[in-house]
């Protein structure tokens, strides 16, 4: 300090924003807290999803992550389910209670801090991609999440999971946790022609697998193909700072 204009003065120095990072799946939720670049500065806390998901039983869980972890400026995290400017319009692998629910407001009335929240896929699959070209991320889990990024960009509000791919069934009847439980062999199978499916629709410049159950694959993948940490979907949050 120089008061009396003598000694040395010290410039103000701002410290780079940290970020809690939650991942909000349909059977666990996870949170931690990581600095500018991603790197983890909390352990990770994760609490078994409530059944009903309601929302009010959800956030509680929230709130009780959150108040393990250390200081941090702001809020992201990711849904299974749409989400627009914050709120929820879908939720199908929650409760349907969620829709209209604006989480991005309720996280910053639990946290105190400002919150963003988008699809869980396209916030894993921020913590991955490269960031040139056409790039496609499934998550592999309760259900199946899509997301789609070009040069780096979100595409937002693909629900792939939910198209109709074998008569009536949707791409998650087909590779859903509860089919992997029943036949884990027709379950790699399955997943083995959903990506070639997805190869010549989107003539993708990298695919990535993220997801709970992306390590039970078994069969041999593409080169344009990779399985990436679960972890990814908390610490893409702090990129969806930058999107």
């Amino acid at each position: 300090m120089n008061a009396k204009g003598r000694g040395v003065t010290i410039a103000n120095v701002t410290r780079a924003p940290r970020t809690l990072c939650f991942d909000i799946g349909g059977t666990g939720i996870k949170g931690l807290v990581a600095d500018v670049k991603g790197k983890p500065l909390s352990e990770r806390v994760r609490i078994e999803t409530p059944h009903p998901a309601i929302p009010k039983s959800l956030l509680r869980v929230l709130g009780e992550i959150h108040a393990q972890q250390p200081a941090f400026d702001r809020v992201s995290a990711g849904f299974p389910g749409v989400v627009r400017e914050g709120v929820v319009y879908s939720a199908p692998n929650l409760d349907p209670s969620w829709v209209g629910v604006n989480l991005a407001g309720e996280l910053t009335r639990i946290c105190g801090k400002p919150a963003r929240v988008a699809n869980d896929a396209g916030v894993q699959g921020m913590g991955v991609i490269a960031g040139k070209g056409t790039e496609i991320v499934l998550t592999l889990g309760t259900g199946m999440g899509f997301a789609l990024f070009r040069d780096g960009r979100y595409v937002p509000n693909i629900e792939l999971g939910h198209h109709p791919i074998r008569g009536k069934k949707v791409y998650e009847d087909l590779v859903c946790d509860r089919e992997r439980k029943k036949h884990l062999k027709r379950w790699n199978r399955r997943v083995q022609f959903v990506l070639s499916v997805l190869e010549p629709c989107f003539n993708y410049d990298h695919l990535y697998i993220g997801g709970g159950n992306a390590e039970r694959l078994s069969f041999k993948l593409p080169g344009n193909v990779t399985v990436v940490s679960n972890d990814a979907g908390m610490l893409g949050g702090v990129r969806l700072w930058d999107q």
